[in-house]
């Protein structure tokens, strides 16, 4: 107690501090370099890798049979991936998806997925070998061209990076998700890439911009047209981070007698066609692209996706550029090149750095095959040397094999000088000569393994010549180490070889993306987007509304729902505006076009716009741009609105004659002349005139008539000189021009309504 007493405060929470940062570094570090970041020498990540080295152990060529996926995933995973097979199985699918990867590393036999987003069937169905262009990124691994380390367990060795022949990082792009940053790069055509990279050894200081004319920007394995400006995508390629905005490629197909259909023959990249299709029914459904009237999908092993207006007489063009902004017929693809360099540094690099640092990789590669294969010519030579010697002295060799006890120790003890050579009786070469000494261990084993039918005359010139061979391959040899030009010449020709067998003539390496300037669709009005034609539109009690083709009679019997009756009835045309106004001062806004149809009793008006189930409609009518409306309570307030203010955008509509508590909309009414006439519940009329009234787009308004009791009840405007009129209880118009006993000021009292005014207190 004592020791614990005397012993100073420790901060106890720094060595855990410090044990979790480290932890967490480890762990960050791992993800960053080994699963979600690619390696700028040859694009891939290390999963990648394994499957591409694990397929190549198996000897699953291009050219060979399939083997069972779950064979493939099973070695990746036992043998260099210690990870879920399910995430082996599904890298390696992706990578024999042709609508995924520009250049498929992977050639799948069976159900390995589809542009719909369907998945891969189980691995123990599907088979898969490699590609050509897998091929060519593994390309020197038997002659020492990259570092090989332990795999996971250190029973087997594995490649730290592939010899890779082409840049596959821009080739077929990467995507992944890191600790605190992630990687998204486009795939690019390799042919283009490999004359960047011409270009890069010709002039290495050549500037970003200049690549340009060379890879002008990504190449989608699905198509599309680029529509992004060039002086972005050279921004994007310069700094390493920007985006692209990718657009589907369409024709419009002819059906004769003026209609048309547009045909999606090629859909943005990642987009899932059956997403795609949900999307564009959603449109359809919501009225978001009025002109939009059917999508078909007629593809098989294409992509053909029908598009049906829903008017002939709307603009194909008008009819995409909506469709580009409501659907992923047009995506935003970005661009963030952080990658590892040397397989060690993540970086965001340009397009001239990622190329860079492939060629620099390439030059490395070149130099460790040449010297692998110096090696493997200088132990040749060795062997050729000693087998000569056997030639020149057949008969000393014959004999110390056939008599001593240890043939191997004589052989490499007797003196092999000049004065035990032959002439040789060809005149066309001179053999060199094994020189004064012995032989080595490695000339006398291969003089023991000599077969004897090697003993012919004809084998002796044959190894002469393969000297000769080996001799003058090793000088280029020597010659290309000690010559920095004579290795960009070799690495060049290399690229060029690379461009023909990948290029235009490969199964799909010419150029699938194009470019285009993106025409900016401008906002078409409504009316030029539906065709006009009249309808009759009918509101019933309830709130039933419908649209009867054609002007039909108004005073014709419709159909209703038991218990329910006409409301509203009037003329109208399908490029019409509705305004709907509630008894809560609220007004909504309906296209004419979306009304249903007239064959039934229609739908509830309340679906259509966000109407409270207490809110009663006051009243519906159609839209007159420019025209004014007079609203008015029943407390009495109102004002004049231009009409164009109360069009609403949203279904929640636009709140403009503010109501409290028991107070409604009473009027709702277009405005004109130059009076207006108020009445109450009282049956007192007052009139004066309308300049006394404001003009406001919103509020509770000024008051029209002075209450006791009651409320308002009607109110009216109209021209002072053609008097004012109503409805007497026979149904027959009455008009009063003498009406200076109501004639007054705003706000005052009024007068008793003349005789032979409404009961129901109402003008008309």
């Amino acid at each position: 107690m004592a020791d614990q007493t005397d012993t100073p405060n420790m901060d106890l929470s720094e060595p855990l501090r410090r044990a979790l940062g480290e932890r967490y570094l480890t762990y960050a570090l791992s993800t960053i370099m080994h699963r979600a970041l690619p390696d700028a020498r040859d694009g891939l990540k290390p999963v990648h890798r394994r499957i591409l080295f694990a397929m190549r152990e198996l000897r699953l060529s291009s050219t060979g049979g399939f083997r069972k996926s779950a064979k493939i995933s099973g070695d990746v995973m036992g043998n260099y991936h210690p990870h879920g097979d399910a995430a082996i199985y599904d890298a390696m699918a992706r990578l024999a998806q042709d609508f995924n990867v520009r250049y498929p590393l992977v050639d799948g036999q069976g159900n390995f997925g589809n542009i719909d987003g369907d998945n891969p069937a189980a691995s123990r169905y599907t088979e898969a070998r490699m590609t050509a262009v897998a091929e060519a990124l593994l390309e020197g691994l038997n002659e020492n061209a990259v570092d090989f380390r332990e795999n996971y367990d250190g029973t087997l060795t594995e490649p730290v990076v592939l010899p890779a022949q082409f840049p596959n990082l821009l080739a077929n792009g990467s995507s992944g998700i890191a600790v605190g940053m992630a990687t998204n790069i486009p795939p690019h055509n390799i042919a283009e890439l490999c004359d960047a990279c011409l270009h890069l050894i010709k002039t290495p200081d050549a500037r970003d911009d200049t690549l340009l004319n060379y890879v002008p920007g990504p190449d989608f394995p699905t198509g599309g047209i680029i529509v992004e400006p060039p002086e972005a995508i050279a921004q994007a390629y310069r700094t390493g981070k920007g985006g692209f905005r990718l657009r589907c490629r369409y024709e419009v197909e002819d059906l004769g007698r003026g209609q048309w259909q547009i045909v999606v023959t090629e859909i943005p990249y990642q987009v899932q066609k059956s997403k795609l299709i949900e999307k564009l029914a959603e449109v359809i459904q919501t009225k978001k692209v009025p002109i939009l009237g059917d999508v078909r999908d007629e593809s098989a092993d294409d992509i053909r996706l029908i598009l049906e207006p829903r008017s002939k007489n709307v603009d194909p063009d008008v009819l995409m550029g909506m469709l580009y902004r409501n659907s992923d017929l047009e995506v935003r693809f970005s661009l963030n090149m952080n990658v590892l360099i040397d397989g060690v540094t993540p970086k965001v690099c340009s397009m001239k750095e990622v190329l860079r640092a492939f060629l620099d990789f390439r030059r490395e590669v070149l130099i460790r095959r040449s010297q692998h294969r110096m090696e493997k010519i200088d132990h040749r030579l060795e062997v050729l040397e000693g087998l000569i010697v056997a030639f020149l002295n057949l008969d000393r060799v014959i004999d110390i094999i056939r008599y001593d006890d240890d043939p191997k120790a004589a052989l490499m003890r007797e003196d092999w000088g000049k004065d035990h050579a032959r002439a040789m009786t060809e005149a066309d070469y001179i053999p060199p000569g094994p020189g004064d000494g012995e032989l080595s261990e490695v000339q006398v084993e291969a003089i023991l393994n000599m077969r004897l039918r090697s003993l012919r005359r004809l084998e002796e010139m044959e190894l002469l010549r393969e000297q000769s061979e080996l001799m003058e391959e090793r000088a280029g040899l020597e010659d290309l180490l000690d010559s920095e030009d004579l290795q960009w010449e070799a690495i060049a020709d290399q690229l060029r070889e690379t461009k023909k067998k990948f290029g235009k003539d490969y199964e799909g390496g010419a150029r699938r993306t194009t470019f285009a300037e993106a025409g900016e669709v401008e906002d078409v009005p409504l009316e030029a987007m539906i065709d006009r034609e009249p309808i009759t539109v009918v509101c019933s009690q309830m709130g039933w509304i419908r649209a009867m083709t054609g002007h039909i009679d108004l005073t014709r019997e419709l159909k209703f729902k038991d218990g329910d009756g006409p409301r509203f009835i009037f003329h109208a045309e399908t490029t019409d505006r509705l305004i709907v106004v509630g008894s809560n001062g609220r007004f909504y806004t309906l296209s004419a076009s979306n009304l249903p149809g007239g064959r039934g009793m229609g739908e509830p008006l309340r679906l259509m716009v966000d109407l409270p189930n207490e809110v009663q409609i006051h009243s519906l009518l159609t839209h007159k741009p420019g025209r004014k409306l007079l609203v008015a309570s029943t407390a009495g307030d109102g004002f004049i609105v231009p009409e164009d203010e109360v069009i609403a955008q949203t279904r929640t509509g636009k709140q403009v004659l503010n109501v409290r508590g028991d107070v409604k909309m009473a009027v709702c009414k277009p405005a004109g002349g130059d009076c207006i006439a108020v009445v109450g519940e009282n049956r007192k009329v007052l009139v004066f005139g309308l300049e006394e009234l404001p003009e406001m787009a919103r509020g509770k308004g000024v008051r029209l008539q002075k209450y006791k009791d009651g409320g308002l009840s009607d109110a009216t405007t109209f021209t002072l000189a053609d008097g004012l009129s109503w409805l007497d209880p026979a149904g027959r118009t009455r008009t009063e021009t003498d009406l200076a006993e109501w004639r007054g000021r705003r706000a005052g009292t009024g007068r008793m309504a003349p005789r032979g005014f409404p009961r129901d207190n109402k003008f008309t």
